[in-house]
């Protein structure tokens, strides 16, 4: 029988133990706290206002002299007839975003491991970056210019070769599909990166190996560098499962219009109409709480499966 004596003694040591290791090791503990400050003041402080999507809010009340209405919002939330196709557009949108976005970083990084020529390496890693520190504001007139059905280049392109000009930000057949290459685009080089570390790690005498037995470099590709970083893939794929209903807003809103609602109007988008435009906070803060629930619930079961069916997952 273990005596109450043992335990305590135990927990002590094991206390001591902690602070030990928290001295021994303080200047990273000094690195990390810009970062936790960080997440403390922007991701943390901010739950403070979820409780707005339980109150009927109002400016010259605040938030706790807001009257508590419980679920009503996400009551109104659910019975709107637009919620339906805006919360599909969503997942439309994010699907074909994940189908054919995530796995383009994958094979642009193995083929960047490929290139022998290390200048022009470095300089296509180079150029690949780029596009990600320019803002959609930036690129959103960008785009509008380049893809403008009466004087965009590749509208007068498709005109002298004969065809019609292709309504691209403003036609529902064309948007989705511009959405998911103008993204790709932006985020392929910089989403690489991390596969290009894990390609780093992997143990050369494995390659080494493969060369005495014959591989290619395809093979070389497929049966040792892939499998390699495939944890990291688990991981980065369960990520992207999580942001299915969180769409890029930054995106969608400097690239669509009226026009395109239909198909490109996203949680979002809808609730920066009713939040800001409408000046229903108490809606737009229920819309926001509503996706963050749902991404969780998909990491939560991404993780869970890829977890069941292999050795990869992030816990």
């Amino acid at each position: 029988m273990i005596s109450l004596k043992s335990v305590t003694g135990e927990a002590a040591l094991n206390k001591s133990r902690v602070i030990t290791e928290c001295i021994k090791h303080k200047n990273l503990l000094l690195m990390l706290l810009p970062g936790i400050i960080f997440f403390l003041i922007f991701r943390y402080g901010p739950m403070y206002g979820i409780q707005i999507a339980f109150r009927d809010f109002k400016f010259n009340k605040g938030i706790t002299g807001s009257e508590w209405v419980g679920l009503k919002h996400f009551y109104d939330l659910f019975s709107r007839p637009s919620f339906l196709e805006v919360f599909t557009n969503t997942i439309k949108i994010s699907t074909y975003k994940l189908i054919f976005g995530f796995p383009v970083p994958i094979i642009f990084a193995l083929l960047l491991n490929e290139l022998r020529m290390v200048k022009f390496k470095k300089a296509v890693q180079t150029i690949s970056y780029l596009p990600h520190f320019v803002s959609w504001v930036i690129l959103g007139g960008l785009f509008l210019q380049l893809l403008s059905p009466t004087s965009g280049p590749l509208n007068i392109l498709l005109r002298e070769l004969g065809m019609k000009p292709i309504y691209f930000l403003g036609d529902n057949a064309w948007f989705v599909g511009t959405l998911v290459v103008t993204s790709i685009w932006k985020s392929v080089g910089w989403s690489s990166i991390i596969y290009l570390a894990a390609i780093a790690g992997v143990n050369s005498e494995l390659y080494e190996a493969g060369n005495l037995d014959g591989c290619n470099r395809f093979q070389l590709a497929r049966y040792i560098t892939f499998p390699a970083i495939m944890p990291i893939v688990t991981i980065m794929f369960i990520f992207a499962v999580g942001g299915i209903v969180a769409d890029d807003f930054d995106q969608i809103f400097n690239l669509y219009s009226p026009a395109v609602y239909k198909v490109g109007d996203v949680l979002g988008t809808y609730a920066y109409r009713n939040g800001i435009e409408s000046m229903d906070y108490s809606f737009a803060t229920a819309v926001g709480l509503f996706t963050n629930i749902v991404s969780l619930v998909l990491v939560l079961s991404a993780n869970f499966f890829a977890k069941r069916y292999s050795d990869n997952g992030i816990w």
